[in-house]
């Protein structure tokens, strides 16, 4: 028999974007049993334009907005947990899945065969449009661990880390773990999640060819000192929570020596591109400092929002893209 799939979409003032994801679900080549979007607060009309256009999604109200990590907390517990949907695939509000993609992680799936129940979440190859770059999945050896080129050129091959969007998580994981923690707020969630999922003794599987169209921030390549690197230009906010969230990781989940060095040297390779590379340099260094200090100390929840960066925005310092990432954080 065919397992019930949901789909939770994290929407935030996606009027403008939500429409081509929404058209690219209803075309997927298995349809899916429910279509549920978290309307994360949005401001810009997102809940009504779902009503008149797409009456046939579920969309779920938040009364505030609790950022992707709460939004994919409330979508999981609805789907997973109260409507039983046997697995749930998340989704951020710009991404666009090819026709096939679904299909394609089921098939994944099914081509396990007898380790299928050991699989607790699939998820796809996600693909920058623009560039071209793909982000793979990470390994976690008290650190990151970057796949080898091997691993990312075989059909199914096994992560520790994935990004939220596009992952099939299966409804026995929630039951067993819980949902995401919304006091993460944005970034790192995921990771965070994906390692608790590990912790159970269940895998995650990458299916290759299954690749989606994702962005992260404003992507590009760069020429850093001679080694060509893919640099995501964030907002200042977005640089805090990165660094919390990733130090809190290191000092209060999994508090070891390696795990902490990794995490330092990751952030100090950070600051140096922020220095050599970015706009609004000193903002961008400042939210680094709070975020490493707050999450040294375990202080999670929202401190901060898009909106706390109004000094720099009145100054005019905000790029076009800042201002993006902004009214839809």
């Amino acid at each position: 028999m065919s397992p019930s799939v949901a789909s939770v979409t994290m929407a935030y003032n996606a009027a403008r974007v939500l429409p081509r994801q929404i058209e690219a679900l209803l075309q997927q080549w298995r349809a899916l049993q429910e279509i549920i979007v978290v309307d994360n607060a949005s401001t810009d009309g997102t809940g009504a334009m779902l009503a008149e256009r797409y009456p046939q999604v579920t969309v779920l109200r938040m009364k505030e907005n609790s950022g992707a990590a709460g939004a994919w907390a409330r979508g999981l517990t609805y789907a997973a947990l109260e409507k039983s949907h046997e697995w749930v695939w998340s989704l951020d509000d710009d991404s666009v899945p090819a026709t096939d993609v679904l299909v394609r992680l089921l098939e994944g799936i099914g081509s396990l065969n007898g380790a299928q129940a050991e699989v607790g979440m699939v998820v796809p190859m996600p693909v920058h449009r623009g560039t071209g770059i793909c982000y793979p999945p990470f390994l976690w050896r008290n650190g990151f661990v970057k796949a080898t080129a091997e691993q990312v050129n075989q059909p199914i091959w096994f992560a520790d880390m994935a990004i939220a969007s596009g992952s099939l998580v299966r409804r026995e994981v929630v039951r067993k773990i819980g949902v995401p923690r919304a006091d993460f707020f944005m970034d790192v969630f995921d990771f965070e999640y994906c390692l608790r999922i590990r912790s159970q003794g269940y895998r995650i599987a990458v299916i290759t060819r299954a690749e989606m169209s994702h962005e992260i921030g404003s992507t590009r390549k760069i020429n850093l000192l001679g080694y060509k690197r893919v640099w995501m230009n964030q907002p200042p906010w977005r640089e805090y929570y990165f660094t919390r969230n990733l130090t809190y990781l290191g000092w209060s989940l999994y508090p070891n020596g390696s795990t902490k060095r990794s995490v330092a040297r990751y952030l100090a390779v950070r600051g140096v591109q922020v220095l050599l590379t970015g706009n609004r340099k000193l903002p961008r260094l400042m939210r680094m400092i709070q975020g490493f200090h707050d999450g040294v100390r375990g202080r999670l929840g929202i401190p901060l929002r898009p909106t706390d960066d109004t000094p720099q925005q009145k100054r005019g310092g905000l790029s076009k893209a800042e201002h993006v990432e902004a009214e839809r954080a």
